[in-house]
């Protein structure tokens, strides 16, 4: 998806707490003085000599083996072109983002101010004492050729210019899995590659690694075909110069199977197409605009297979699917290089995937359509948590046979489940709930729209079109934040209930006929949906919208108290329950109720499990509870104790399949190895809880708040369970990321899916 983004807002991002997007934290304690003789002087002397007597342990003691340096000069940044080293930072940090997210792999990013390429060579040489690995990025051709090749030779460690192999990896996937589905023979295709640059050199290279005949394919740059007869091609073009008597794209394209574009976008027409052999196969790699408009392209063949470089298109050639896992791999068995067979493993793992049954939780992120192998799945999607269990290994496996692994795997169950601990599945939650959302967009009404921090997160929700926004408040107040902050809302719904007269007495009727018999007269209600909380809600009641947001500006009890007035609690239920979603270090925990029941009876205790299994079932999480208390199995007498072990006792019966145990201590809950030595027994010893159950409100929100504030973890929420309708409440003082986050989640709950 091409997504806007405003100045104001990178520049915002990337400046707001601390400057940029990255940091480095201490894996050690350095807590006590003993603790800094350890790290420093001088214990860290044992580790140095150690060290300089096998030089092997330099993996043993240090971060090298989980270290990759980003390393650019910034002579060919993104579609920037040569800005230099310090303009590209800003990039390579964003590059170490991904590796950490996809890989778990740590990133130094070096901006080196050199266009020599010898130079460069010398510098990047000397650093290889440091780093497990060298990912190469943004550097122009046809330096980079010789820049990557040369350090390959000389350096023992693996090195990698994702510019050129990460598209080429990808493609080459496509091109596997494209031609079993069209029932082609490799070496018999006929290949169209429009760009010379180094990508494009190095895609056509693995293509005919794979089996394409060099002699079918042509290759264009911006003057057109690359002919033998051209004594200009310089060494990096010659190779793939035909003699063939063709000059142009049009005349490339006739009776072609395949089209590679690496070039610019809209040079491709419906009539080049039409000229195309049977059963086309087109990757359009472009950004943000293909080579030929994916929509085009699609109206113009039926039988086509189509891939372009954006992601509100099947099939996305994202570089992000290969470079974190092949790096992965190389560093767990220590490679001294990332060869030809290795890559050739992640291309045949990649295209092997995208056959296999897709699991739930992909399908729901991209919008509960069933994705299945064919023209509009061949390549396995981005948020496919499976991506570093198939790939890692296979390269991993490769490396060792073919001789570069100096620490070969043996135990491939125990590296399995090493990857998932290593990442977990979980810090991708968020990304795949937005990608659920936007498959299916809802009306969410914004009850503080006059607020700017409330503009800015529509401003992304409707951007990233998760949702359609109402904007709900003061009209002036709101058009003037408009203006001034320069947002692209101007035609946005606004709704101003000062405005709505007839409106308001409809409402106004439709809450005193609710709430007559519970002490509401009709003048008072008349003032009352002057009120946002109640107008919005009776909005969403009359069915004027899907979900409610508020929250930003007012305390909790008062917004919640509109919504049940209005709204109302499901009767199956018979109650409302706060959650929160807590991220960190890979792993993700489900903490209710922490927003709503002050102490909840035994009863209520197991409404509040059954609520909160269906929302933890719905992110794509198997929920395993731990009911809390002080206690552990009845190891202290109290209130609280017995009522959270008789609830457990209880949800047991009611949810048969569910792994729930309690009364429970949260430190054992959560630390596995704890459960089974002491308690063997518990449903939890095994996997530990995913999912924690208060047994009352102050010790929910007290734990979420602690983890907020010192716990170095991500929370997403509150998630308010158990209303008829979506409705939806900020923590006070939510952040733009925040609120972005619960309209995610109102919109998957207005598509119906947290019901449970």
């Amino acid at each position: 998806m091409s997504l806007k983004v405003r100045k104001e807002d990178a520049l915002q991002y990337h400046e707001q707490g601390k400057p940029g997007k990255i940091e480095v934290i201490p894996t050690k304690s350095v807590s006590t003085q003993h603790d800094l003789a350890l790290a420093y002087s001088p214990g860290v002397a044992e580790p140095c000599l150690a060290i300089a007597e096998n030089v092997d342990d330099v993996y043993k003691y240090t971060a090298k083996g989980n270290l990759v340096a980003v390393i650019s000069n910034g002579t060919a940044v993104l579609g920037l072109g040569d800005i230099g080293p310090e303009a590209s930072k800003p990039v390579m940090e964003g590059k170490g983002v991904l590796f950490k997210k996809f890989a778990g792999i740590d990133v130094f990013d070096l901006e080196i101010d050199c266009k020599d390429p010898k130079e460069f060579i010398r510098i990047v040489k000397s650093l290889e004492p440091t780093f497990g690995g060298i990912n190469l990025e943004d550097i122009k051709a046809p330096e980079c050729f010789e820049i990557e090749q040369t350090l390959r030779e000389e350096m023992n460690i693996p090195i990698m210019h994702d510019d050129q192999h990460g598209t080429a990896i990808i493609t080459g996937a496509a091109l596997l899995n494209t031609l079993e589905l069209a029932g082609k023979a490799i070496e018999a295709v006929k290949v169209v590659v429009n760009g010379a640059g180094a990508s494009a050199v190095s895609c056509t290279t693995l293509f005919i690694a794979l089996g394409v005949k060099r002699e079918n394919i042509v290759m264009l740059d911006s003057k057109g075909v690359l002919r033998k007869d051209n004594p200009d091609l310089d060494k990096t073009k010659q190779p793939f110069a035909t003699d063939r008597d063709l000059r142009t794209l049009e005349e490339a394209m006739q009776g072609a199977d395949v089209f590679l574009g690496l070039s610019k976008g809209n040079i491709v027409t419906p009539a080049m197409l039409l000229s195309m052999a049977k059963d086309p196969i087109v990757f359009a790699c472009a950004n943000p605009d293909p080579e030929i408009a994916y929509e085009f392209a699609m109206a113009t063949r039926e039988d086509i297979f189509m891939a372009t470089g954006r992601s509100d298109h099947p099939n996305q050639v994202n570089n992000v699917l290969g470079f974190p896992y092949i790096f992965r791999g190389a560093l767990d068995v220590r490679a001294t290089r990332i060869n030809e067979p290795m890559k050739l493993a992640a291309v045949r793992a990649i295209a092997q995937l995208a056959k296999e049954p897709v699991p739930d939780m992909v399908s729901k992120a991209y919008g509960d359509k069933a994705l299945t192998f064919g023209r509009e799945y061949f390549i396995p999607k981005p948020l496919d948590p499976r991506l570093i269990t198939i790939i890692s290994p296979a390269v991993a496996k490769a490396a060792i046979e073919s001789g570069v692994a100096k620490k070969p795997i043996t135990d491939w169950d125990a590296y399995h489940h090493e990857l998932l601990k290593r990442i977990g599945l979980d810090n991708r939650l968020m990304s795949r709930l937005v990608e659920r959302a936007k498959k299916n967009p809802k009306r969410v009404i914004f009850a503080e729209a006059d607020n700017l921090k409330t503009l800015k997160a529509i401003q992304i929700v409707q951007d990233e079109r998760i949702a359609e926004p109402i904007l709900l408040g003061d009209r002036a107040k709101i058009e003037q934040l408009i203006r001034e902050n320069n947002l692209d809302l101007h035609h946005s719904k606004i709704i101003d209930p000062a405005e709505e007269h007839e409106k308001r007495e409809e409402f106004a009727q439709i809450l005193y006929k609710k709430r007559q018999r519970k002490g509401l007269n009709l003048h008072d209600a008349r003032k009352m949906v002057f009120d946002r909380s109640y107008f919005g809600t009776l909005m969403l009641d009359e069915g004027e919208a899907d979900a409610f947001i508020s929250g930003l500006k007012k305390d909790y009890a008062n917004v919640i108290r509109p919504a049940l007035q209005v709204i109302g609690v499901r009767p199956e239920v018979n109650l409302v329950a706060g959650m929160y979603v807590v991220v960190s270090n890979g792993k993700t925990l489900f903490l209710s109720d922490t927003t709503v029941n002050i102490d909840p009876t035994t009863e209520e205790l197991v409404s509040i499990i059954g609520l909160t299994k269906g929302v933890v079932q719905a992110f794509g999480f198997t929920p395993r509870m731990a009911v809390l208390s002080y206690s552990n199995f009845g190891s202290n007498k109290g209130d609280i104790p017995e009522k959270t072990a008789h609830a457990a006792r209880q949800a047991k019966l009611r949810y048969p399949d569910m792994l729930i145990d309690g009364d429970m201590q949260a430190n054992v809950a959560l630390n596995t190895q704890l459960i089974r030595d002491n308690y063997p027994f518990s449903d939890l010893a095994q996997e530990g809880a995913n999912t924690l159950i208060f047994p009352n409100l102050a010790s929910g929100n007290i734990a979420y708040k602690l983890l907020q504030e010192v716990g170095a973890a991500e929370t997403i929420g509150p998630i308010l369970m158990g209303m008829k309708k979506p409705v939806h409440i900020l923590q006070l003082g939510s952040s733009v990321r925040e609120i972005v986050d619960i309209v995610t989640i109102a919109v998957i709950d207005a598509q119906g899916a947290l019901k449970g």
